[in-house]
């Protein structure tokens, strides 16, 4: 944004009246209602294809469904798995999927405590072996999401691939038998990142299959972030990172000691992540960030899950949603790309 004009106008002066670079300039907002753009002619790209766009803030995925359906929305993000598959038996309609930013995984809070029982590896790793990431996905995403075994995204700059755990409930178990819990343990609370409570039920009843009892507690989403951030949960996270960039960037909150979300850290780590953020060698940058990823899967630091990729509902008027046209992009991306029927 431009740093004369802001300073002018101040925080609210801005949000009334924003100044920015892109395909589309600012007609009006209405604070979570709506947001109302209209195609700049002179973009350095292209001409945008659609003259007008609006965008609806719609927190319930059965309204934006139904908006959908009764032709008030072109397109409804994030839709529940039900509602999709009863979009894709109506030819008057369209799924499209996209995102691949998020990155679902389970946070051991408690793990640094050496009284608790997630101290040991063991455990950790018995929760990943817990947990049935195919059915997950094919019950939340119809199958869409990438099963991942790390907290960064295959496709982004210094991510070093890592294969998930298998569903081994077997496994789980021995693993929790050799730890000192042949009969499991009472593992507290469950905190499922808002909005995705279904699945964090589903992972809650996971882990309870190899014997690790949890307690689901979910939040509304500002509260949930302002307990995050305070370091105050105990428990488990189903946790969701999407910071956007490379494997340095999605590191920097949860993985440093010193980060947003870390509630511990290693100090081996912590010096590495310092380095690398000094060093101007790529390929020395990138050995450090893979010795990193490394040791946080060594470690079992947490319980990747998968990349969260969702469906969407298209009407038929919309010939080109420029859905993953960015890969991985959650959003209709870029916008002058977007195109609906004459």
């Amino acid at each position: 944004m431009p740093k004369k004009y802001f300073e002018q106008v101040g925080a609210d002066g801005f949000k009334k009246a924003p100044v920015g670079l892109g395909p589309y300039k600012f007609v009006s907002n209405t604070p979570g209602v709506e947001l109302v753009m209209e195609a700049y002619e002179g973009y350095w790209r292209k001409m945008p294809a659609v003259k007008r766009l609006v965008f609806k803030s719609v927190p319930e995925a059965t309204t934006r469904m139904a908006m959908l359906k009764r032709g008030e929305v072109d397109l409804a993000y994030l839709l529940d798995a039900p509602q999709a598959q009863d979009l894709k038996k109506d030819p008057n309609f369209k799924l499209a999927f996209s995102g691949g930013i998020g990155t679902f995984y389970l946070d051991f809070f408690d793990q640094w405590d050496p009284k608790s029982p997630w101290h040991d590896r063991r455990v950790r790793l018995a929760a990943n072996y817990a947990l049935d990431r195919k059915s997950l996905n094919e019950a939340e995403n119809l199958g869409a999401s990438r099963l991942n075994g790390s907290i960064i995204p295959r496709t982004f700059e210094f991510a070093l691939p890592i294969e998930p755990y298998p569903y081994d409930p077997a496994k789980a178990k021995q693993l929790l038998a050799e730890a000192g819990y042949p009969n499991g343990f009472d593992a507290g609370d469950l905190y499922p990142w808002p909005p995705y409570a279904s699945a964090g039920e589903t992972i809650g009843g996971f882990l309870g299959g190899v014997g690790i009892r949890t307690r689901i507690r979910n939040m509304e989403r500002a509260t949930f972030y302002t307990e995050l951030a305070s370091k105050k949960l105990k428990g488990i996270c189903m946790c969701v990172n999407a910071v956007y960039g490379n494997a340095a960037s999605r590191m920097s909150e949860t993985v440093p000691s010193d980060g947003n979300f870390a509630y511990g850290g290693y100090p081996d780590i912590d010096a590495l992540f310092k380095q690398q953020a000094r060093e101007t060698d790529r390929k020395k940058r990138e050995a450090m960030l893979h010795q990193i990823q490394r040791l946080l899967h060594e470690r079992v630091r947490f319980a990747p899950i998968y990349d969260f990729i969702w469906p969407s509902g298209v009407s038929a008027k919309v010939v080109e949603p420029a859905l993953m046209l960015i890969d991985p992009y959650p959003w209709s991306a870029p916008l002058e790309d977007v195109r609906v029927k004459k």
